[in-house]
């Protein structure tokens, strides 16, 4: 039977704009029952209950226009003769006959069911973990046992990156970050980090992938940050695109290719679809009223102008669009609305502009909308606004604005306009592309070949499910239109929003000052990443997740397999002779892998690091239950349970080094250096469902191995809280590692960073003198102590030379 929860949502638009009959459940979660009034509040009788109703909007595409059912038939004429329903009938579907209440029925939002965070039966989830049958076990411990066969590493990428025959073609792009500020956490983890995570995955598992960004450079927000930064907008696009470009860099965002949009190609690609819509009727002229600063002589960008919802009542609602319901605006219908840059009063004015023709282009977005949705990954945000927009019902959208800093359009009553910045940034991904080679229309016109995803906040979702489509839709052109449409909610900072004004939050260009490692930034945006709501990001949570899932949990269990290795067995892998504990590990493991796999393969990255996580717990469990270091003082028997545990767990580690790979990929790559892992260890493990194996045979000599992770102490994380709460200084600081001289008077932010890198270096020498770590290695470790010592001491105004002098 179809969902009736969509059902009662018809009953209820019958009812409720009709004849104000309303269909709910009661407090007690008894049955709906039937609330029913005339519309002037006049009590009215009818002989009909809620289930009558129910049934009848569910049978009406099997008996309205068949003859089956004569029994019923009779029944189903009486409930359709109320006024109520026929109106409806004809509201609804429009003299198009039942298949437009299939339309009707995707424009809904869904009904709110309980959405499971893994692909386990209910069984399992309650318990939190896999009953694993003895047949699982057996078949685990066999393909394990026949360890690495000849496999092909995974081949290095060759540019340019072309869709090619035969293959998996996935081209992977996040939204285009604006220019004109620097990004923080929320956008990292909303766009690039996201996508970086799901391209490494894709590459691993041998798609053929490209994975395209850059940033957004036209529109008012840059001509207004070039004034206050007395730049020209191609200066401030030029500063900021370098900007950005490092940032991405240093949070390992492995792009195929960062470009920008003022380039050439995306004035010729812009105007080319601009001219296809214009020739083939999707483009209407009209005169607009907008709003205009008198003070700043211009008209006003739709993000450059505040004001009340007039629909909600919201005190900031933007000129295009209200951030919380979420409703477009126009921004002349803001109440008291103010000019973002000098906070006067705009007056409306009258201007012309041209329109995207979006009710014309509907009947095609509707058809295209429900195969894409039905056979691809929307995340269920993105299908929620998708659906708000088309049942409000589209309405053709002004693609052209009054400013200098832009696309030009190449009409010539709009030669003094530029295309508006939701038209033309989305075209930056072709444009990009054909910077990037001069065969983009292989990727961007080849939609039987290519599967393209598009990465996002929720708030670029409508530019991206309806406006973007629609104009490629219009220009008839064969364009590759996104088949998975995977957006996030917001990421805030502790119980606030971000603010590069007030000084509050971690900005990119702030991260590395921490002194943290940004696979330790990775790895905690990735763990709240905002999927099903908006999520916070906390220092003292991210003490907490370091400490216990990186360092205790992670790091503990493949630092132990290492030096079990090293210390037990002169650094190489024992032999390893199985009982049924290490067949059940090996079982727990690999399930836990093909979780993983088909978590990613959904795009559930939040969730398919929990996966990773579980691993390392049912290995550090397997570790203590075993007590290898006991039975490694004991008698044969037991030196060589010990080795088998070792064994075991080292290949454990082994495999954790390949899932790790797209979220930490800097310790992913030093865990298997300290292995001495097989290349092909990535694709075996990762091919197909997911195949666990040992990768590491008896004999196999590992390196050395070292700590991969460090305690965030209580004095650090206080005071980075401090740092990032609104007191930090506007001066950009440089890496305190990398900084050769110090200010003798430096703010106090300086001063909060040095003393966090020195207790963050100082850790990671005590560990590695713990761990008996090789001269070499620690020598390196001190000397950079020492130096983060010598720059603390200027900080603090001593003379770091006196300090010799002092006795121990």
């Amino acid at each position: 039977m179809p969902n009736i929860g969509r059902y009662i949502s018809l009953v209820n638009f019958i009812c409720e704009k009709y004849i104000g009959i309303g269909c709910q459940k009661t407090n007690n979660g008894g049955p709906l029952r039937l609330i029913m009034r005339h519309k002037e509040n006049v009590p009215v009788t009818f002989a009909v209950s809620v289930a009558d109703i129910v049934l009848w909007a569910a049978l009406y595409p099997l008996l309205s226009d068949s003859g089956e059912l004569r029994s019923v038939r009779g029944w189903f004429e009486r409930v359709g003769g109320l006024e109520a329903c026929q109106t409806s009938a004809r509201r609804v579907l429009q003299g198009k006959g039942v298949e437009a209440l299939k339309t009707f029925l995707q424009k809904l939002p869904a009904t709110q069911t309980q959405r499971r965070d893994s692909p386990t039966n209910a069984n399992e989830a309650e318990d939190g973990e896999h009953v694993m049958t003895v047949e699982e076990i057996e078949e685990a411990a066999q393909v394990w046992s026949e360890g690495l066969k000849a496999s092909p590493a995974v081949s290095e990428r060759k540019h340019p990156v072309l869709p090619q025959e035969g293959k998996r073609n996935v081209l992977l792009t996040s939204a285009l970050p604006y220019v004109n500020n620097v990004p923080h956490l929320g956008n990292i983890i909303g766009c690039v980090l996201s996508a970086d995570v799901f391209a490494r995955y894709g590459r691993l598992r041998g798609w053929n992938l490209l994975y395209i960004c850059g940033t957004d450079e036209y529109g008012t927000a840059t001509e207004n940050k070039a004034r206050e930064e007395g730049l020209t907008p191609q200066e401030i696009c030029d500063k900021y695109h370098a900007v950005h470009a490092d940032i991405y860099q240093w949070f390992q965002i492995d792009f195929d290719f960062f470009g920008r949009t003022t380039t050439e190609r995306q004035t010729e690609i812009a105007q080319d679809i601009f001219w296809r819509l214009h020739e083939r009727g999707f483009l209407l002229e009209d005169t607009v009223e907008q709003l205009r600063c008198e003070s700043c002589q211009r008209f006003l960008a739709d993000r450059f102008v505040e004001g009340e919802c007039p629909h909600c009542r919201y005190p900031e609602a933007r000129g295009d669009q209200c951030d919380k319901c979420g409703r477009l605006i126009n921004a002349v219908e803001l109440r008291n609305p103010q000019c973002k840059v000098c906070k006067e009063t705009p007056v409306i004015r009258s201007s012309k502009h041209l329109f995207l023709n979006l009710p014309k282009l509907e009947s095609e977005l509707e058809q295209w909308l429900a195969k894409s949705t039905g056979s691809g990954d929307w995340t269920a945000n993105a299908r929620h606004i998708t659906r708000s927009w088309l049942r409000d019902g589209l309405k053709p959208r002004c693609i052209t604005r009054d400013l200098l800093w832009g696309t030009p359009v190449p009409h010539e009553d709009y030669k003094q306009k530029v295309f508006y910045v939701w038209f033309d940034a989305p075209i930056g991904y072709l444009s990009i592309t054909a910077n990037y080679t001069d065969q983009w229309e292989k990727w961007w016109k080849n939609p039987q070949q290519v599967e393209l995803y598009n990465f996002m906040a929720k708030d670029n979702v409508p530019f991206h499910s309806v406006v973007f489509p629609c104009s490629l839709l219009g220009a008839q052109d064969n364009y590759t239109l996104v088949n998975h449409l995977i957006a996030t909610e917001y990421l805030n900072y502790e119980d606030t929003k971000f603010s590069k004004s007030r000084g509050v939050g971690v900005f990119g260009d702030m991260a590395k000052d921490t002194g943290i490692p940004s696979d330790v930034w990775r790895f905690y945006l990735l763990y709240l990443r905002p999927e099903g709501q908006d999520s916070a990001f906390s220092w003292s949570d991210m003490a907490l997740k370091n400490n216990s899932e990186l360092l205790n949990n992670l790091g503990n269990f493949i630092n132990r397999a290492g030096m079990f290795v090293s210390k037990f067995f002169d650094g190489r892998v024992p032999e390893m002779l199985l009982n049924e504990d290490d067949k059940r590990l090996i079982a727990q493991v690999r399930w836990e892998l093909k979780q993983y796999i088909q978590l990613l393969d959904k795009v559930r990255i939040r969730d398919a690091l929990k996966c990773i996580l579980n691993i390392s717990r049912h290995g550090n469990q397997y570790i203590q239950v075993n007590e290898p270091w006991k039975k490694i003082k004991g008698g044969d028997g037991d030196r060589r349970r010990a080795g088998t545990v070792t064994g075991v767990s080292v290949n454990v580690a082994c495999l954790l080094s390949v899932v790790l790979e797209p979220y930490m990929p800097s310790v992913s790559h030093t865990i298997r250096q300290q292995l001495q892992a097989p290349p092909t260890c990535v694709s075996t493990m990762l091919q197909n469902t997911g195949t666990f194996i040992c990768t590491l045979p008896a004999g196999h000599c590992i390196g050395t191995v070292s700590p991969l992770f460090q305690k965030l102490e209580n004095e650090q994380i206080e005071a980075l809280r401090k740092r990032f709460g609104g007191q930090q200084v506007c001066k950009r600081h440089s890496s305190i590692i990398n900084h050769a001289a110090v200010e003798t008077k430096p703010s106090s932010g300086a001063f909060v960073i040095n003393r966090c890198a020195f207790v963050f270096q100082g850790n990671k020498v005590r560990v590695l003198k713990a761990q008996k770590a090789e001269k070499s290695v620690l020598d390196k470790e001190v000397e950079t102590l020492l130096d983060l010592k010598k720059q603390l001491s200027l900080a603090e105004g001593k003379n770091p030379a006196a300090q010799k002098g002092k006795k121990k």
